[in-house]
């Protein structure tokens, strides 16, 4: 395996790259958090300091407009809440090779919440380096894989004499985690910006170790909150048990009504658009290396696998629709006991989607059932937090063509075609709305605890994947 200068490069500044990916994960940069917005922002201050070290141009911070949603009565004093705080996108650009493909890098800076916190072996923001892998919150989902991306284009800035072999521009923001509301808007308005021959997204995981791997699609999803309200303040639930509605027990009976026991859907016309795997996907991934016990035992922790009679759990994760409850807050969730009928009450449910369905249409149909099934005694409102389009993208170019001979060169072996249950919604934004194909080139591992607690990203892949990078960029260059 030949050694270029910037490959050479990448290996000798490996534990420099490592203690500056542990910098970036020190900042708590929850999007989802207002009281973090100061730490997000300082999160994407971070990334476009170092972009404009390595020599990229252009950098700059391109703020993000807030969204937001009264709730409550609008004549009157409602309550006003923020449904999109409005975190900034970090973009760069090199545009100095003439006759060569412009690649645009895409990743995100921003993290999900680490609670719950008593589980993380480390505390989740202060990285800790063990057995090999970098533990702490965002270390894989994405900062750890967006600096993958970094430092691929540092190393062949010094090693060319500060020249890239392709065009490049670079887009990082910092809304992932809560839908990608601000990057699709800038999409929209300004893609002009943002134009280019293939997209690199590095926020997908290797199928097993040492498995070299591309994402071919993701499901979308709609995330939605449904609230239930009864009386017009809390109640003691002696005086009024019996007699006053409780929005806990409405939002149960709801929940219960929306999926069968063997985990089908039950919203009329919801499988209606669901586009069927070919028979040539179905086959290669019988043939991976899947070991369905032991994902049941090592990845789920759980005693059985659920899901729909009929279906692998490879197709039940990739290509199928599901619908899952997040948290039903409200009510009293303190020590000992207080015996309280709620005014009020929420559950956050989300739905992935697969190809061919759309977000409107299912979200569509799945308001107009709940409103359906509400219990007398309650009224309920039910709201779309955000959405994302599910998305094949096509194997059938030179990019993926170059992507699987970096990786072979890497890894030794042949990369494997694989989908994604979650969503990356910039990517069917950057498919469709720009109709630049994607390349989901990623390195992180089944267990490495995305949006759980005890998060890492393997070293070892974090350097590899750098490495294939840089050996990506040079061949779709040459």
């Amino acid at each position: 395996m030949a050694l270029t200068a910037a490959v050479a490069f990448a290996k000798d500044n490996g534990d420099r790259f490592v203690e500056e990916l542990k910098a970036l994960l020190r900042i708590p940069s929850i999007s989802t958090d207002p009281a973090r917005i100061g730490d997000v922002r300082r999160a994407a201050e971070f990334v476009a300091a170092e972009l404009t070290r390595i020599g990229m141009e252009n950098v700059r911070l391109i703020e993000t407009s807030r969204d937001e949603l009264i709730v409550g009565d609008p004549n009157g004093p409602g309550r006003v809440v923020s449904s999109r705080i409005g975190h900034p996108l970090v973009y760069a650009d090199w545009l100095h090779a003439p006759g060569k493909p412009t690649v645009l890098c895409y990743g995100h800076y921003d993290v999900q919440p680490a609670e719950p916190l008593d589980e993380w072996k480390s505390p989740p923001f202060e990285p800790e380096i063990r057995n090999g892998n970098v533990y702490a919150r965002g270390a894989v989902d994405d900062k750890g894989q967006m600096w993958m991306h970094v430092k691929a284009l540092e190393s062949l800035m010094v090693a060319h004499g500060g020249v890239l072999p392709v065009n490049v521009r670079v887009i990082v923001e910092g809304e992932e985690e809560v839908g990608g509301e601000g990057i699709a808007e800038f999409v929209r308005e300004h893609g002009d910006q943002l134009k280019a021959d293939v997209a690199l997204v590095s926020d997908t995981e290797m199928f097993a170790p040492e498995l070299p791997t591309l994402c071919v699609g993701l499901r979308g999803m709609i995330y939605t909150e449904i609230e239930a309200r009864g009386a017009k303040t809390d109640l003691h639930s002696g005086m009024y048990g019996g007699a006053a509605p409780n929005p806990f027990v409405a939002l149960a009976q709801i929940i219960a009504k929306l999926k069968d026991a063997d985990g089908k859907i039950l919203i009329p016309g919801f499988y209606d658009k669901v586009a069927k795997p070919t028979e040539a996907e179905l086959a290669a991934w019988k043939a991976l290396p899947f070991d369905e016990e032991e994902y049941r035992e090592g990845e789920v922790g759980s005693v059985a696998l659920t899901g729909e009679p009929g279906f692998s759990v490879l197709e039940r994760t990739w290509s199928r629709p599901t619908l899952d409850v997040h948290g039903m807050p409200g009510g009293f969730i303190g020590a000992g006991a207080k015996t309280v009928i709620p005014a009020k009450a929420v559950a956050k449910v989300s739905l992935r989607l697969v190809p061919d369905m759309t977000p409107a249409e299912s979200f569509a149909q799945y308001k107009a059932y709940v409103e359906s099934i509400v219990p007398a005694g309650v009224t309920i409102d039910v709201r779309l937090i955000h959405s994302g389009d599910p998305i094949v993208v096509s194997t059938d170019n030179q990019y993926v063509a170059a992507a699987t001979e970096a990786m072979r060169t890497v890894f030794g072996k042949e990369t494997v075609f694989v989908r994604g249950g979650g969503s990356i919604p910039i990517v069917g934004d950057f498919v469709r709305g720009l109709g630049t194909p994607t390349v989901m080139m990623g390195f992180g591992l089944p267990d490495d605890n995305l949006h759980a607690p005890n998060e890492k990203f393997n070293l070892s892949n974090f350097h590899r994947g750098i490495e294939s990078i840089v050996r990506w960029l040079e061949l779709v260059g040459a």
